[in-house]
């Protein structure tokens, strides 16, 4: 490939600032002032740097392009149909329009091309920190002096907007912590937000915040193609951790009357200032979506040196393979994640004469399935003391040591999830995070993302009910359970008993079409001895018959979740003598409303009408299985400060108080 010119590179971001403020204009909404603000260092950074295949989207060790600022993301389509990519100009044309490849925001899995859903202001920042950390994590354990597998960079463009957001303070904060070198941070300081300029809202000083978090700083006029190109050069070099690279750029470059205006952040530019923006920047006054052959020829020629970059990759990763046939087996174990079919075997067996909280139970679930499992990382936000989820045989990952499986994220919950995900879309590793379910309020924008983008994350919530007593209301989840059950997509269990806790990894682990929530007690809890009652891989199917005093159809149902089976069952056993009750574990509504209508109704037969769910949360939700005429026993106020067992008594979860409002229902 010729050398780029000035010239060649100007023309690039021209064509890239048309098809932009014309995409948006077409669609009459959109964002054209990033676009066109970048637009030059985007040239530079895909023309000369960026490493990727258009025809092969998947190679794995491609650099990933993280667009934290996803209302921009005009830039990232227009970048894509120039590159090669499966995005004719048709589809451009068809910006936010219905069923389009190319909606309003990028979107995983819609888009080839595309690394991950940007949306919300600075997760992109997160999940990018999350692909570098994973990259780290594999080339330790699979480079070598002959071959390095995963050598590839996580560049990552970001603006005002995700600065403000605390989410970029804390993943930026453990990234630089980390020291991940090969990630590079362009941020796009325009000055510029919704409402007007940043001084209304925003006066940090970036450069002095970054250096506190132990980056390489470097700043650069994003619109000089040489200092661009220096400033990328130079954050390549830095081999002590991450580097921002400071741009400062002009929004809706290119518009002779609204470049540095707001209007221009998310506005169409209007019929005549589209006109007028072509002149200036020398396009055709009359075409809308130009692009000219020389730019299509400076892509292309690119696109086939890239090309050439990954099939090179691919014959050493062959090569290697034939060398090095026990560690190419590993590598292919570590990208398909393949669970053994006798997982269950390594299950710990739990003593029914001890009482086990199940937040303990998974601790010692997770020492063997870590065995089984080498890919298998995760950590907590600073509770893996009281989560139990160290990994005992393994290290911690640690600035220049990513060879260990136990990730410390800090007092970060909001970092955690968004750095899980971009963990989980690198690929090569199946990570879990963990802290107190009350604290699920922090992760849920990431937790969301992970439904909408359909990543097996695997989340460890503990503590998950009043029971964790004396903290008091701030620390006891009531509504938490309610609320993420109507997310879509995501996968909640609450195991019953130590056992079930077994199942209920099992069943996160193979669940590869979205996140898994474990919600896990701090108490102890008795262990069912599954020599009298069914076996916990029922789990499976979401609810299960348990119990039951008689034959036939039942005339009283009693629902139990989690740690409320273990009064179920004991105000069951009580109201025998006299009644045909039977006690269902329900610790999945997701996995349960999975199942075949003959089988949930072999569970729940509409013929016994008397229901009672005991759930130690609010009772929204529970109407669907108790029907018209059944009740709940749930929480719909706030806790209290005081032993769990105080605290038990106060709300009602008793076995007399089961008994009273079991009875209740034949009155």
């Amino acid at each position: 490939m010729p050398k780029l010119t000035h010239a060649d590179l100007r023309l690039a971001a021209t064509t890239i600032r048309g098809l932009a403020m014309d995409g948006v204009q077409k669609a009459k909404s959109g964002h054209p002032g990033m676009p066109m603000g970048m637009a030059d260092v985007a040239a530079v950074l895909w023309l000369k740097y960026l490493e990727h295949n258009p025809q092969n989207p998947q190679w794995f060790n491609r650099d990933r392009f993280v667009l934290s600022g996803g209302h921009g993301s005009m830039l990232l389509y227009s970048l894509l149909h120039l590159a090669g990519y499966d995005l004719p100009l048709e589809e451009l044309k068809q910006f936010r329009q219905l069923h389009s490849k190319t909606p309003g925001h990028p979107e995983f899995g819609e888009t080839a091309g595309v690394e991950t859903s940007t949306g919300p202001l600075g997760q992109g920042c997160g999940n990018a920190v999350g692909m570098s950390l994973a990259a780290h994590m594999l080339a330790e354990r699979f480079n070598s002096e002959d071959f390095e597998l995963v050598n590839h960079y996580t560049y990552v463009f970001c603006g005002d907007g995700d600065m403000m957001e605390g989410l970029s303070h804390e993943a930026f904060s453990l990234a630089g912590h980390l020291k991940l070198d090969r990630l590079v941070l362009f941020y796009d300081c325009n000055r510029i937000t919704i409402e007007g300029s940043t001084d209304l809202a925003y006066s940090d000083d970036v450069k002095k915040r970054f250096q506190g978090y132990n980056w390489n700083v470097v700043e650069t006029d994003g619109h000089d193609y040489d200092q661009i190109d220096r400033a990328i050069r130079r954050a390549r070099r830095q081999a002590n951790g991450p580097t921002i690279v400071i741009c400062h750029t002009h929004i809706g470059m290119g518009s002779p009357n609204k470049v540095d205006t707001a209007s221009v952040h998310g506005e169409p530019l209007g019929e005549e200032e589209i006109i007028n923006t072509r002149r200036n920047i020398g396009l055709p006054e009359d075409q809308a979506f130009y692009v000219p052959e020389n730019v299509k020829e400076i892509f292309a020629a690119r696109t086939r040196i890239v090309k050439r970059h990954a099939s090179a990759w691919e014959r050493k990763l062959k090569a290697w393979g034939k060398a090095n046939p026990e560690k190419a087996a590993e590598w292919r174990n570590f990208m398909e994640q393949k669970l053994p079919e006798d997982l269950e075997s390594v299950l710990p067996v739990f003593d029914p004469e001890k009482a086990v909280a199940t937040r303990a139970a998974s601790g010692k679930v997770m020492q063997p399935l870590a065995k089984a499992l080498p890919y298998l990382v995760g950590g907590s936000a600073d509770l893996a003391p009281s989560t139990k989820t160290l990994l005992d045989d393994y290290a911690s990952v640690n600035a220049g040591t990513f060879g260990g499986r136990n990730l410390h994220f800090g007092v970060r919950e909001h970092a955690m999830g968004a750095v899980m995900n971009g963990m989980a879309l690198h690929g090569g590793l199946r990570v879990y995070g963990a802290t107190f379910f009350v604290f699920s309020d922090y992760c849920r924008p990431a937790i969301r993302l992970a439904a909408i983008m359909k990543l097996p994350v695997i989340y460890v919530f503990t503590h998950d009910s009043f029971y964790v007593g004396e903290d008091g209301p701030t620390h006891e989840p009531v509504e938490h359970l309610a609320s993420l059950r109507c997310m879509p997509g995501l996968t909640i269990i609450r195991p019953a008993d130590p056992t079930e806790t077994g199942a209920a990894w099992i069943a996160a682990l193979k669940n590869t079409s979205g996140p898994t929530l474990l919600l896990l007690t701090r108490q102890n809890l008795d262990v069912l001895n599954r020599n009298v009652y069914p076996a916990a891989s029922n789990l499976e199917k979401g609810a299960y018959t348990l119990w039951q005093s008689g034959e036939g159809d039942p005339e009283l149902i009693i629902i139990g979740s989690g740690s409320e089976v273990e009064i179920s069952l004991a105000a069951a056993r009580e109201l025998a003598p006299t009644r045909n009750v039977r006690v269902v574990s329900l610790p999945s509504w997701e996995l349960f409303d999975k199942q075949s209508l003959e089988y949930r109704e072999s569970v729940l037969p509409p013929s016994c009408r008397k229901r009672l769910a005991v759930e130690a949360g609010v009772s929204l939700g529970w109407e669907k299985y108790v029907g018209e005429e059944g009740a709940v026993i749930g929480l719909d106020r706030f806790g209290l400060s005081g032993p769990y067992k105080a605290l038990a008594q106060e709300f009602g979860f008793t076995v007399a108080n089961v008994i009273q409002q079991a009875e209740g229902l034949f009155l």
